[in-house]
């Protein structure tokens, strides 16, 4: 086994504390808020043990966004394997599902994956399982918006079974609509639908697990300074493009980032707001994945991490 360490260029991390021994026989798992600097980490281990750099953020999957998702560049790519970055053109819907899909195949294939990213159901469903769902009809999806955009939440809360019911945060609108669809479309509870998640695709001792922790301070600070470099590496090129194309909703325009600048384009506001507001909706981002690493990866190593 071997510690890894992250280099200081390109990427401006350092490791406060140290990292746990890395075994090169097992996969590895980096999960952190945006900006974190988790792709450093996962190209440095992938460069020091070998191993395929395996995207885990929903917004870095849509081929359209390279500069505002901050994938990883073309001096990373061709320094180390990576897979599932920008390969999704948009139009198409992707779900957890599919992403899981593709990561069996890598596995499969007896890669040794290092997966990083920052969407917590992607790396919760990897680690622990899926519940496979059926699909909601459109249908109920119709009925469900309507009963929500009336007011319905207390309502649709109290029309969930108990057992749902008693395991959700009904105060939060998208978890009691998606329940409620669930239980609608298929006549059995979303909590009895998870009790039969099968085994996870790569299990707790299969992988190093890793939550990188930083400063709130250094990291809000860093989200702007990012927000600039994307800008001046042509971020509004990028939403410019897909203007034409722009279809309220559709999942690759929730890219941070995009819908401000898109309004910016369309004369809805200045750049200097538009790159306000977005940077605001990053840092909001980064806290509510705080909240999750820190409530539902409790038994994963916490690594804390000094940014520049």
């Amino acid at each position: 086994m071997s510690a890894v360490q992250v280099p200081a260029s390109p990427h401006p991390i350092r490791l406060s504390g140290d990292l746990p021994p890395i075994d090169p026989a097992r996969h590895v798992v980096i999960a952190g808020p945006t900006a974190s600097g988790k792709s450093a980490l996962a190209l440095a281990i992938a460069q020091a043990q070998g191993g395929v750099v395996v995207n885990a953020d929903a917004l870095q999957v849509w081929s359209c966004w390279r500069v505002l998702t901050a994938r990883p560049d073309a001096d990373d790519e061709a320094a180390a394997p990576h897979a599932l970055y920008g390969h999704v053109a948009p139009g198409r819907s992707y779900s957890v599902g599919d992403w899981l899909a593709e990561v069996a195949a890598l596995l499969s294939g007896g890669e040794r994956l290092i997966v990083a990213g920052g969407t917590g159901l992607y790396l919760s469903s990897l680690t622990r399982g899926l519940a496979v769902i059926p699909p909601v009809g459109p249908d109920v999806r119709a009925r469900a918006d309507a009963w929500m955009a009336q007011g319905g939440l207390e309502a649709m809360a109290r029309a969930l079974d108990p057992r749902t019911r008693d395991g959700l945060d009904l105060q939060n609108p998208a978890r009691v609509q998606r329940a409620w669809e669930v239980l609608e479309a298929t006549g059995r509870g979303l909590a009895e639908w998870q009790a039969d998640t099968p085994a996870p695709l790569i299990a707790p001792g299969d992988a190093t697990r890793l939550v990188l922790n930083a400063d709130r301070d250094a990291l809000a600070d860093r989200i702007a300074r990012r927000f600039d470099a994307m800008l001046a590496q042509g971020a509004l090129d990028e939403v410019a493009a897909m203007l034409p194309h722009w279809r309220e909703g559709a999942q690759w325009t929730h890219a941070i980032g995009a819908p401000e600048l898109a309004a910016h384009l369309s004369g809805g506001s200045s750049l200097d707001a538009a790159r306000e507001q977005a940077v605001i909706a990053t840092r909001q981002y980064a806290k509510s994945q705080r909240i999750w690493f820190r409530n539902r990866m409790r038994d994963w190593d916490h690594v804390a991490v000094r940014l520049k």
